[in-house]
């Protein structure tokens, strides 16, 4: 099976280029395009992407993307999510340890895991104040952390 990130990205590119009901048409086209999923996860993929469905002006709806401003405040939102609930970030190896305010880690854990960041396979909230980032292979503390400073230039280590 294909990427995560590869399969929103075409699922992003069916929606824009084709005249999607339901789920059932978007995995048809999924499918076409070499990627196998269930409609647990598609549904899961259309939450993340913030899909929606508007009136086509007849008799029924279509399958929509934000527009490119909401998408844009909808991340500068996770990105004050994250600054305002993290202290602190270490790492060693391709795990990367992000330290937060109490009752901070969730918030900061899905600020990471909406920022679409490729070098990221995952998060995991502790309970009140610690987030875990598993890294893809080969990728290390510094590059992750280079990449969030780009996203975010007022982050520091």
């Amino acid at each position: 099976m294909k990427e995560r990130l590869t399969r929103l990205k075409a699922v992003r590119k069916a929606i824009k280029t084709y005249r999607i009901e339901s789920q059932e048409t978007l995995l048809g086209h999924l499918e076409k395009e070499g990627f196998l999923v269930t409609q647990a996860t598609l549904s899961r993929d259309l939450k993340l992407l913030k899909v929606g469905k508007i009136s086509d002006g007849h008799s029924g709806y279509v399958y929509s993307l934000p527009e490119d401003d909401e998408r844009q405040e909808t991340e500068r939102s996770y990105i004050q999510d994250f600054l305002r609930g993290y202290i602190s970030i270490d790492w060693s190896g391709n795990l990367v340890v992000i330290k937060t305010y109490s009752g901070h880690s969730d918030s900061v854990a899905l600020a990471v895991d909406n920022l679409s960041l490729d070098d990221v396979m995952g998060t995991i909230a502790g309970r009140d104040n610690t987030v875990f980032v598993a890294l893809r292979e080969g990728v290390t503390g510094e590059e992750f952390f280079a990449h969030m400073k780009a996203n975010i230039p007022e982050i520091e280590s």
